[in-house]
């Protein structure tokens, strides 16, 4: 009977993508396009990846960037404590590893950011060295191949696909494999209306014989979402405008913004400008001069209800001209989203 790793490495030959970074052996170009591409579709992923390497080529060139031109380029892509490990990473291959980038399974896994996923398909791709990927697209293709129930996001289902991927890599080509189960995963075994009248694996597929393919990979549960609500402060005074950066410990680290005040629940503008808080970043003296209701933000397991208040001050109150920074050089800030889109509709 032919291999499962035949079948798929067939299939990839004849249907693989060609992307960018499966046309190098460079494991830095490699590392890059599999940070970028965690939690990101590929199309939207591609242009960051073009860009990033026009910018930074090599790993020397992104280790020597400011964090804040690197949160910058990253700007729309989310997950920002990426970006953030990306370039913590970059500037300990140069200090520990004297700008040359690590293929062994150990090495790349101490770099920041990186964990068993990345550095198996950073190593196996850059050198064929045998690691098996585990990623989404392999959960799903292995839980419905093999019609497995276990939890994905549970400990011992983990180590269960995880043994089961060990199993079926095909040592002679790790690389190609790995890619070809990924891309198996994103074009024909998809999490909704997968192509199992296409499947050259249907024969094989104990789901599709049980019925359960909808059911398959399991999860636990879901986490509750949480509400949260932010007002920002968008003001301006003598062709300046208040802009400071978020801290850690919370969304969006590294990130500038306007002054914020959060709220447990919805807000009027008459009750939040009445507040102790907002007047210490506006001052006495202040004229609203525009409002908007921003779309409402969806994270990962947080909703954001947000609303801009423009308010024009004859001078900064002191905590406002702390990050007071001139209009002009707003553009050259990393912002979240949802202020982005703020922004470019000011333009």
């Amino acid at each position: 009977m032919e291999r499962i790793s035949d079948i798929l490495l067939d299939w990839y030959a004849r249907e693989g993508r060609d992307l960018p970074w499966r046309r190098t052996r460079d494991p830095y170009r490699i590392w890059l396009s599999e940070v970028i591409l965690q939690q990101t579709r590929v199309a939207q992923g591609m242009d960051y990846y073009l860009r990033f390497t026009e910018r930074f080529p090599d790993v020397e060139s992104l280790a020597a960037a400011s964090e804040d031109e690197v949160l910058k380029l990253w700007q729309g892509l989310g997950y920002y404590s990426r970006a953030r490990n990306l370039h913590a990473a970059a500037r300990t291959v140069v200090d520990r590893f004297g700008g040359v980038f690590p293929v062994t399974p150990d090495e790349v896994r101490s770099l920041p950011g990186v964990g068993d996923y990345t550095a198996a398909a950073v190593c196996s791709a850059a050198r064929d060295v045998p690691c098996a990927v585990v990623d989404g697209n392999v959960y799903r293709v292995l839980a419905r191949l093999f019609d497995i129930d276990l939890p994905i996001d549970a400990a011992a289902g983990r180590r269960a696909f995880a043994e089961l991927a060990r199993e079926l890599l095909d040592e002679r080509q790790p690389g190609r494999y790995n890619q070809a189960i990924m891309d198996f995963g994103a074009l024909v075994c998809t999490p909704a209306q997968p192509r199992c009248g296409e499947c050259p694996l249907a024969a094989r597929c104990l789901a599709l014989g049980t019925g359960s393919v909808a059911g398959r990979p399991v999860k636990r549960g879901v986490a509750k979402v949480r509400e949260r609500w932010f007002s920002y402060l968008h003001i301006q005074a003598l062709g300046c405008v208040a802009l400071h950066r978020r801290e850690a410990g919370d969304i969006w680290q590294g990130l500038y913004q306007f002054p914020l005040i959060e709220t447990p629940g919805p807000i009027g503008f008459e009750e939040l400008c009445a507040g102790e808080e907002f007047r210490s970043w506006v001052g006495e003296s202040w004229r609203l001069t525009g409002s908007a209701v921003l779309p409402r933000h969806q994270l990962s397991h947080q909703r954001l209800h947000a609303a801009v208040y423009r308010l024009e001050v004859p001078r900064f109150a002191s905590r406002a001209a702390a990050c007071a920074v001139p209009m002009a050089e707003v553009g050259e800030r990393a912002v979240p989203k949802l202020l982005e889109r703020y922004l470019e509709a000011q333009e």
